[in-house]
């Protein structure tokens, strides 16, 4: 299959200017674009330039506000609730970075809220801007139903990722990025529309049941990852991103593919924490302390190191993304 070849710099002007010709503003275009480049770049195709098309078709929809406008209160000492105006969730947690970072110097931890929010992709790409400057994140995030209670067979919770990022001194940040079902839905969908079963294990049926059935497993439930313990934190989750941002619990959120129904409104909770005052300053010392032991073991890998290696050849070499998605965008664009 014939490739394409993209700087970052064509890559973020193609992304920006099929949304703004779907009705986004140049503003949260600029948002969205950066974040899906940055997916791109860091081997997270998944979030990356594939998902434009969709956004394009509910930003033109309306099912997202295109041109909706951040709205940020703060509602307690270290506390602040952000409004994503049933737009893009990216310039939502924009402000909330920003937000915390001023906060933090003077509260020492800081939460921010964000709310009528949307897909917030690679969960990663929000907490490590913490971490590049300095502080200790962590972000929930709850999305439209998948994984159903651990023994029952009917989706309600989403696959409510989670993310933490820690700096390092002279060193990019530990980055943990994961989402709690065993697999990613959308490669189930490959696999349905490919014709080929899926591994027990993934999934159940309608019933309960599991399968292997790829289209079954579609019409019934993700499984969690680590089953009962992992179904417990996906209810953690649901209850931190969700629940206690006021947002849409993950049942009652709409596809965050399909351009028909209401916005997902669903919720993001991002933590930040100055780690300085709370370790005594032995933070970073102790975190190199940590880092050294995990790296004299043979195999070895720091969580997000794949991703700064894949980032730094995608800046020299340019992102190659198969052409029949490049002309989708190119006419997204015109």
């Amino acid at each position: 299959m014939s490739q394409v070849t993209l700087t970052l710099a064509q890559a973020r002007d193609l992304a920006r200017a099929a949304l703004v010709a779907h009705a986004t503003s140049e503003e949260n275009a600029a948002h969205v674009a950066e974040a899906l480049v940055s997916a791109e770049a860091d081997g997270q195709q998944g979030h990356g330039l594939s998902r434009l098309p969709s956004y394009c078709a509910q930003s033109r929809s309306g099912k997202v506000d295109g041109h909706a406008a951040v709205g940020i209160e703060r509602v307690a000492g270290a506390c602040v609730r952000v409004d994503a105006g049933g737009g893009f969730a990216y310039p939502a947690l924009s402000a909330a970075i920003e937000a915390l970072h001023d906060l933090v110097p003077s509260t020492g931890l800081a939460a921010a809220a964000v709310w009528n929010s949307h897909h917030c992709g690679v969960a990663g790409y929000h907490v490590e801007r913490l971490a590049q400057r300095g502080l200790v994140a962590i972000l929930f995030a709850n999305s439209p139903q998948a994984i159903a209670p651990w023994g029952g067979n009917a989706p309600l919770f989403g696959t409510n990722p989670i993310a933490f990022a820690a700096p390092r001194a002279g060193a990019q940040p530990v980055v943990v990025d994961a989402s709690l079902s065993k697999v990613a839905r959308g490669k189930i969908m490959v696999a349905a529309r490919e014709g080929r079963s899926i591994p027990e294990g993934w999934a159940v049926d309608r019933a309960g049941d599991p399968t292997r059935d790829a289209a079954a497993a579609l019409e019934g439930s993700l499984l969690p990852l680590g089953d009962a313990k992992g179904s417990a934190l996906v209810l953690m989750v649901e209850m931190l991103a969700a629940a206690l941002t006021g947002a849409n619990l993950g049942f009652e959120a709409s596809s965050f593919f399909s351009a028909d129904g209401p916005t997902p409104a669903v919720g993001q909770l991002l933590l930040a924490f100055d780690p300085g005052p709370l370790s005594g300053g032995r933070f970073g010392e102790r975190v190199e302390t940590l880092v050294a032991a995990i790296g004299v073991q043979p195999g070895t890998r720091l969580p997000g190191a794949r991703r700064f290696e894949l980032r730094e050849r995608a800046a020299l070499e340019g992102l190659r993304i198969e052409s029949a998605l490049h002309d989708e965008l190119q006419a997204l664009a015109r």
